[in-house]
């Protein structure tokens, strides 16, 4: 290692040892024969002092260093002289006379400043994102995700969820959200989809026998976007054999208690309400209240339940799924689901927290008969069934066990949690509300050599 310490982590207890330390220059404070100048790194900030007697050859060096230098000094640790004492960082108490410096690498003047008070153009911010990700405030916020699925993975761990992946180029299965479509130069004319979610695939993994499925999944879709919306975006993703609903709702709220314990240090009181669709509308107007209010919880969670089972195109003049056609009605409404299907009911449930809806989930159909009943009432003939969803209908038929799953919203949740307005907050490089990348420049042109081996041609636009 290039250093002993890092900038954040040295106290009273080091005074007197020779140390290195790596780092960028923050602050500088030149006051003639003493330079003083702030290291960081994303651990802290450490105070260094060049003085000529102690070395001269490094406090010549220190008059060219400038903001965001890249650093290596060896000194000794000292305690600061009273009055200098800064309470609001760990390594306030010491100061570092810089023995030896040297120079890692030079950095142009940034486009802002480093500092966490100042207001900047987030256009700004995302093009030089690298630059923003020095600033605490950012830097913590991407570290809240490591911590985030650290808590998540140690959790399910102990109830025998296993980590799977599933596949990112995929087939579309247009239902819902346009898909982000990949062509394939192996097979002209066909593509593949980046995947909405990945609900086939793990509810491929209950037929197979992996009865507890877990996967932090990333997710596209062709959306128009808005500050809780990405074109990517990252969602918890499980699955589970032989249950019921009130398996999952545990589940879940054991879940969110840790995760509010250990980074928000706040209790969250279980079970969270559960409050039907049809009274959210009637007393709230909406299927995502905010609660806050009503039960005084910072965190006001709640499951929505009994959600209808279809939806009436009235463009289509059609019935279609009011959450995904695998999803299975409640067990009352099974006989009548032709006759009646304005009054039929699903097995889904929607977590709400805060007036946002965290994510969602239901009891899945197994039997391959009540499936092809749900197709038919929503306008899927067989032949569109086995088309788009041929591969799931076959795995079915290999003796489907009953399931159900929960999927929620990684940078919404965490959004909530670090009490930022946008998820674009919490991701690391995010699209702007347009879905560009000031960053890399995407979306972006391609040569025309790509085009023709893929056998694309585009039209010019009018």
């Amino acid at each position: 290692m290039l250093r002993t310490h890092t900038c954040g982590e040295l106290n009273k207890n080091d005074i007197g040892k020779e140390i290195t330390l790596c780092g960028w220059v923050g602050k500088r404070r030149d006051h003639g024969k003493l330079i003083f100048i702030d290291i960081r790194d994303r651990y802290g900030i450490t105070q260094i002092v060049f003085i000529p007697k102690e070395s001269g050859q490094a406090h010549v060096l220190a008059q060219d260093l400038r903001n965001e230098f890249v650093i290596k000094i060896k000194g000794r640790v000292n305690e600061r002289p009273q009055g200098n004492v800064n309470a609001r960082i760990p390594t306030g108490e010491i100061e570092v006379i810089v023995l030896d410096l040297e120079v890692l690498n030079s950095s142009l003047t940034p486009q802002f400043e480093i500092e966490e008070a100042l207001d900047i153009a987030e256009e700004t911010r995302l093009k030089y994102r690298y630059l923003d990700l020095r600033r605490k405030k950012a830097a913590d916020n991407i570290i809240a995700r490591h911590t985030l699925y650290r808590i998540i993975r140690a959790f399910l761990d102990k109830f025998d969820f296993v980590e799977f992946e599933t596949p990112i180029l995929t087939k579309s299965t247009p239902e819902g959200a346009r898909d982000y479509l990949v062509p394939s130069r192996l097979n002209p004319g066909e593509f593949y989809a980046l995947p909405q979610s990945p609900q086939l695939f793990k509810q491929i993994f209950m037929v197979s026998g992996m009865d507890r499925y877990y996967q932090i999944a990333k997710c596209f879709r062709d959306e128009d976007l808005r500050a809780d919306r990405q074109p990517e975006f990252t969602q918890l993703d499980m699955e589970m054999s032989f249950i019921t609903e009130e398996d999952i709702y545990g589940i879940m709220e054991q879940l969110m208690q840790a995760v509010f314990r250990e980074m928000k240090e706040v209790e969250i009181a279980i079970p969270f309400p559960r409050i039907t669709y049809a009274e959210a509308q009637s007393r709230y107007s909406t299927d995502k209240p905010d609660l806050r209010k009503e039960f005084n919880t910072d965190f006001a969670f709640a499951w929505i339940v009994d959600f209808p089972m279809f939806k009436f195109n009235g463009e289509e003049e059609r019935w279609e799924s009011e959450h995904h056609p695998f999803t299975a009605p409640a067990e009352e409404n099974i006989n009548t689901l032709e006759e009646n299907p304005e009054k039929a009911k699903s097995r889904s449930y929607d977590l709400v927290l805060n007036g946002m809806e965290l994510g969602s989930g239901s009891i899945r159909i197994h039997n391959q008969e009540l499936q092809s009943r749900i197709f038919k009432i929503i306008g899927i003939d067989p032949e569109q069934a086995e088309k788009r969803f041929g591969f799931l209908l076959e795995a079915f038929r290999f003796g489907a066990p009953p399931h159900g799953g929960f999927a929620f919203g990684i940078d919404r949740l965490l959004t909530i949690i670090t009490g930022e307005s946008s998820i674009r907050e919490v991701i690391a490089f995010p699209k702007t509300s347009s879905g560009l990348c000031p960053l890399t420049g995407a979306p972006s042109d391609v040569d025309e050599k790509q085009l023709k081996e893929l056998g694309i041609q585009l039209r010019k636009r009018q």
